[in-house]
């Protein structure tokens, strides 16, 4: 299965045995929208809901941060995913989080994950089925084995800034970046001196497909991300983050870590070096 699979495959796939389709839609809270609530209105046949808002680590004071491994697990194994399943995950956001439950689901140690190409919006539009309600499951046995190599912490962030050796992309919108907006309480604006700004909508098409190949590659150069840099992507707090990630990936880009803390963290010490302004 390859990382990014296509309405008409999905479509062609449903009721397989091993296959698990995941609605990993997440919405800001400034959005006004429940994602929960949506998911119970409209989704694609036999999907379960993650709820990426609650699978975080409830005992750390930076919100949104990766859940240990027994929280993990037991959502996984409630949910009917287990170990041996391929999994589809899509989302019906704007912030295209989709991409933060595949990276939660790859470095938690699954080994078959995609992601729907075009999310729910594409797949309504083309009229596929969809169904209301919640699917029966049975529980599963999910292994956790959470792999650290793809997740970074603000202590190695601090020590590449101003190193020019990795390449720092910011997936906010320009406002945020820049510092002319800043939603979140208690937290500076602006972004973390020497980050490229490259909004993750920039990586979509209309019909909310990914950009693929030399267009995708493109996106990247108009931010002047450098691509044979190791990179690190950061965010308001880690969702949007894994979308230049997975865009990232697509290139065949593997050098590629998520600053997890991102923003809701580093803007919220005193300590950490801040700027505003374009990147």
């Amino acid at each position: 299965m390859d990382a990014l699979v296509s309405t008409e495959w999905l479509e062609k796939e449903l009721g397989a045995r091993d296959l698990r389709i995941v609605d990993a839609t997440h919405f800001l809270p400034t959005d006004d929208r429940d994602a929960r609530a949506e998911y119970g209105e409209e989704h694609i046949p036999g999907a379960v809901f993650l709820d990426i808002d609650s699978l975080a680590d409830s005992d750390h004071p930076v919100p949104g941060m990766l859940p240990p491994e027994h929280k993990f697990a037991g959502r996984m194994q409630s949910l009917g995913l287990g170990d041996g399943s391929r999994f589809v995950v899509y989302d019906n956001s704007p912030l295209h989080s989709s991409a933060r439950a595949w990276w939660m689901l790859k470095i938690y140690g699954a080994r078959h994950v995609a992601i729907l190409d075009g999310g729910l919006q594409k797949w309504a539009a083309e009229g596929r089925p969809v169904e209301r309600g919640r699917p029966q499951v049975r529980n599963a046995e999910f292994a956790p084995r959470l792999d650290r190599s793809s997740v970074v912490d603000k202590d190695y962030v601090r020590s590449i800034v101003g190193s020019g050796k990795v390449e720092l992309v910011d997936a906010r919108g320009a406002m945020r970046f820049e510092g002319d907006q800043e939603p979140r309480p208690g937290v500076s604006p602006g972004h973390i001196p020497g980050s490229k700004n490259l909004p993750q909508s920039k990586l979509f098409r209309a019909d909310n497909s990914w950009k693929r190949g030399e267009e995708l590659r493109a996106a990247f150069a108009e931010a002047g991300v450098d691509l044979d840099k190791p990179m690190v992507t950061t965010c308001g707090s880690g969702v949007t983050a894994a979308a230049i990630l997975f865009g990232a990936r697509l290139l065949g880009k593997e050098d590629v870590k998520l600053y997890d803390g991102s923003w809701a963290e580093w803007g919220s010490d005193p300590s950490t070096p801040k700027a505003t302004g374009p990147a």
